[in-house]
């Protein structure tokens, strides 16, 4: 089925701060439209409103035909207990809750119910759509990797992101509404991604902040400007976008610019003028002894004229067409604090094996060096989080031996920013970290980071996954590292503090270990050691 979604007039805030108002917006048939601004500018509450996940608070959003099916697929960072993984796919195509639809109405068809005909039709006909009817062979055509009974909750992390690509390329949805589906992702899962989007008929709203999934394949790029309060719609892909927001944001300067210096030049002509028409009129009542009536009349004209100028200057001021000066946007500036060189080996593992149910990793015999940057890299579900854990010891090794260097002072972001999840408020879960630190000094450096009064009180854990990498990010500048070690840092973090990220990263001068599948990182960031972990094996 083609399918157009039409949203007109939309506005959402939050308490006093608006995030967007007058949105409208039109998803056709083939459209991949990229959604972008800063963390906090809406993006997820606008995907969630087009869903009908939250009611407009104006506007309205409809589809043509009206039955058609919306799927909105969010990065889901919980799994649910109890669910296996066929019983998350139904759920994430649809088809489960259709199935339950379907089931209710042919219950009421054998009570004799009135209009349950028509009902069991409609909820037939959507369970067709969503492809109900070969689900379970097109679960069993897809390589997971692992059972589709197993619990979702013994999945690895790789493991339930396959598990989540899977149910998109399972789906069948009219408008796909996705919200970082490349989070998570390996590259051949980005690849496939990438294919699947690319060769939908279907229109699709994407949230993503993976630069080069963005440039291969978003067809137009909607920008919630949060700083200017502004939306705006940019055709072409995502390097036109780029290209066309530098130019419009250089030409409302220089507009503003040219306004503001209109404006001086009258506002100081403005001040001559009554300069000049005060000095006649001190002059005159100098001079008023003076009866020569010509004179008496000249100084008079003089001043008149003056003042007309002036009032003409002041109506050349109004007249002038007002241009808002564009507000400077909030930028993250970050530095990584560096400690005291350490020693020149800073951490290995010899012969180091470690066993993690059916999973293996090793035998690993692997030295980091001062001042190394690695990249390591593989396929989801590899090894490569357990490798670093061996490595840092947060994991006891089955066999064989491992060493961190003398002096070696570490900073991690780990994939799940498993320091900001407890109950505690930020401010404080922040302050344990840094235990010299006054809180007004925690309070100043959050704040820089994009997290100000409104974040700090509350419990860490309800922050976002932006919010709490942004967290996380602030403590590197916050103490002194050497070994610097980030796990897929570039998650939930929206694209301009990416770009800080890898400018601080140019500058640090102590180890680095850097596990991504971020294309764009992995091309910015200087590296001269390359880590691949392959099912487990490791090749330095």
């Amino acid at each position: 089925m083609s399918a157009t979604m039409i949203a007109r007039d939309l506005a959402a805030g939050h308490g006093d701060r608006t995030l967007f108002d007058s949105l409208d917006l039109v998803v056709a048939p083939g459209d991949v439209i990229g959604l972008v601004g800063v963390n906090g500018a809406g993006k997820t509450t606008l995907l969630r409103t087009l869903a009908g996940l939250i009611a407009t608070e104006s506007g309205s959003v409809s589809l043509s035909p009206p039955t058609a099916n919306v799927g909105y697929l969010p990065q889901e960072r919980e799994r649910r207990a109890g669910e296996t993984v066929r019983e998350f796919l139904g759920r994430r195509t649809g088809v489960s809750a259709a199935q339950a639809a379907m089931d209710a109405a042919a219950g009421e068809l054998a009570e004799g119910r009135p209009g349950a005909d028509d009902r069991y039709s409609a909820a037939l006909e959507r369970w067709l759509d969503l492809g109900g009817a070969d689900l379970e062979e097109r679960i069993a055509e897809i390589d997971l990797g692992f059972g589709a009974d197993l619990p979702m909750t013994a999945l690895s992390g790789g493991q339930a992101a396959r598990a989540g690509m899977a149910s998109l390329l399972l789906s069948r949805y009219d408008v796909y509404l996705l919200d970082e589906p490349t989070n998570d992702l390996d590259l051949d899962g980005l690849a496939r991604l990438e294919a699947f989007v690319s060769g939908l008929r279907a229109g699709v709203v994407v949230v993503s902040h993976d630069r080069e999934f963005l440039t291969r394949t978003v067809t137009k790029v909607l920008e919630l400007d949060l700083a200017q309060n502004q939306i705006h719609l940019y055709g072409g892909g995502y390097t036109a976008y780029l290209e066309e927001r530098d130019r419009a944001r250089r030409h409302a300067r220089e507009q503003f610019e040219e306004y503001a210096g209109k404006k001086e030049d009258l506002l100081e002509r403005a001040r001559t003028q009554r300069a000049w028409m005060d000095k006649g009129v001190r002059n005159a009542r100098r001079k008023a002894p003076d009866n020569d009536k010509n004179a008496k009349a000249f100084r008079g004209e003089t001043s008149e004229k003056q003042a007309a100028k002036a009032r003409q200057t002041q109506r050349m001021i109004e007249r002038l067409e007002v241009v808002e000066e564009p507000r400077k946007e909030w930028e993250l500036h970050m530095e990584i604090a560096a400690a005291p060189r350490a020693g020149a080996v800073v951490a290995d593992l010899r012969e180091a094996i470690v066993r993690r149910g059916a999973f293996t990793l090793g035998p690993v015999t692997l030295q980091i060096d001062w001042a190394d940057r690695v990249a390591i890299t593989g396929a989801n579900g590899s090894g490569k989080s357990t490798l670093l854990a061996a490595m840092l010891g947060r994991i006891e090794l089955d066999s064989g031996g491992r060493r961190l260097g003398p002096g070696v002072v570490i900073g991690e972001v780990d994939q799940a920013r498993g320091l900001f999840l407890g109950d505690e408020p930020l401010v404080q879960a922040f302050g344990a970290a840094v235990p010299d630190w006054p809180d007004a000094d925690v309070r100043t450096l959050l704040a820089k980071f994009g997290l100000r009064a409104a974040h700090v009180l509350r419990p860490a854990a309800t922050l976002s996954p932006g919010e709490r990498t942004r967290a996380a990010l602030a403590l590197l500048q916050a103490r002194g590292v050497n070994l610097l070690v980030l796990d897929e840092p570039t998650n939930h973090l929206d694209l301009p503090a990416i770009e800080q990220l890898e400018s601080a990263l140019a500058s640090y001068t102590g180890t680095l270990l850097l596990v991504t599948h971020d294309r764009r990182m992995l091309e910015a960031v200087a590296t001269n050691r390359h880590i691949e972990v392959t099912d487990g094996k490791v090749t330095a």
